[in-house]
């Protein structure tokens, strides 16, 4: 149950105990007492615990009783890492910006110069469709930097970005960038609540001037040993990617290590032929979202605290790891300035993390070709003793 609502349930009663009239919708005891409750300071009640009388006791133990029954999902809340809840309505959330945007800012000769303005529009249906109890949440950063949005008139370039949670999710965040046929991007992190020991959902496709596409999808691994995982995936994933000959490179070591929060089953691709966007990545990448979401509930999920902690240990680690290498840095620099793109990058694409003394890593994207002497094996080096036991493990989860 919500923390708040069991602060307000138990005042309601000490306060004004025995109650006559116990299940007003607002959790207010009785009309002539008021509680006020912050999460900033504790209670302030006069009355001590033996003053309680058996009546007040019983109607605590039923206030309790009823809330937790008017939130079935409302667990999540126990688990670290959740933002709170934007005050603002879905229907506000998802328009925000004017988007989904149907014309660029830049210039462009193209008909359709939004070329992943479908991957945002089909996440965001599927997203309302799928997921339980989605809604907006707050992703202010440190120092109260708009990161929803900008935009560089002179040089033609604006960014948007929403962030949405689910009782599955803690946190999904989406960004989109456009500056005309020069730059698309479309970028997208799915962090599953602790509760899982579950990989992270990592979307990453970009467009340079219509000649030269960039696109990463992955089961991202919190883990070294895909074993060490609460259930294994790569085995769901592979007949996908066999599907798509042309989602079948390998990554650049200019920013990142193949070796490190990346699966063996990651699609990425360098290619010209922007036919590829529609014909290859599109269905590959709704493939890919639906079987993590299935992969998520079919696992069951933990009520251990200290595996939850561990996990969320992870995934700030791959924040802390995903920041430091961001190859969109200099780029988000460029056309917004060093302290925005920092704020940005540390605070919100990975609000984890840890900012690095060096700052950002300003240097521009690569697309060259695989690291030497990559094993090709996903997942951080160990540190420590692994907390999951492999008796524990769900089963692997079947392909639906």
């Amino acid at each position: 149950m919500k923390s708040q609502h069991l602060a307000a349930a138990a005042g309601a009663v000490i306060a004004c105990a025995p109650l006559a009239h116990a299940f007003a919708p607002s959790y207010g005891g009785c009309s002539s007492c008021s509680v006020t409750v912050s999460r900033h300071s504790p209670l302030h009640m006069a009355p001590s615990y033996e003053s309680i009388d058996a009546q007040a006791l019983l109607e605590l133990e039923n206030r309790i009783s009823s809330v937790i029954r008017a939130e079935p999902s409302s667990s999540v809340a126990i688990s670290p890492g959740r933002h709170a809840p934007s005050t603002i309505s879905m229907e506000e959330a998802t328009s925000q910006h004017g988007m989904p945007w149907d014309t660029t800012i830049g210039r462009t000769d193209e008909a359709n110069p939004l070329v992943y303005m479908a991957f945002w529009e089909w996440q965001l249906d599927f997203m309302k469709d799928s997921l339980s109890n989605l809604h907006p949440i707050d992703c202010s950063t440190m120092s109260d930097t708009d990161v929803t949005f900008n935009e560089n008139k002179e040089k033609r370039a604006r960014i948007v970005s929403h962030c949405y949670a689910s009782d599955e999710y803690r946190k999904i965040r989406m960004t989109y960038y456009d500056a005309g046929d020069s730059v698309q991007v479309f970028n997208s992190v799915w962090y599953p609540d602790a509760k899982y020991n579950l990989p992270v959902l990592g979307i990453d496709i970009l467009s340079f001037n219509r000649k030269k596409y960039l696109a990463i999808v992955d089961f991202q691994p919190l883990h070294e040993d895909e074993d060490d995982h609460a259930t294994t995936y790569e085995h769901i994933l592979k007949p996908i990617k066999e599907k798509y000959d042309n989602l079948k490179g390998r990554m650049s070591s200019k920013f990142y290590d193949e070796t490190q929060f990346f699966s063996k089953e990651m699609l990425f691709a360098r290619f010209e032929d922007g036919k590829i966007v529609d014909n290859d990545l599109l269905p590959a990448f709704k493939s890919y979202v639906k079987t993590h979401l299935d992969l998520v509930r079919n696992t069951p999920p933990s009520t251990n605290p200290e595996d939850i902690r561990a996990v969320f240990d992870r995934q700030r680690a791959y924040d802390t790891y995903s920041a430091d290498r961001d190859p969109a840095a200099g780029l988000f620099a460029a056309m917004f300035g060093k302290k925005w793109a920092e704020d940005f990058i540390y605070d919100f694409l990975f609000s984890l993390s840890e900012r690095s003394e060096d700052g950002l890593n300003l240097s521009p994207p690569m697309f060259g070709g695989p690291p030497p002497g990559a094993a090709g094996k996903g997942g951080p080096p160990p540190k420590g003793v692994n907390p999951y036991a492999k008796e524990n493990k769900a089963e692997s989860v079947p392909r639906l």
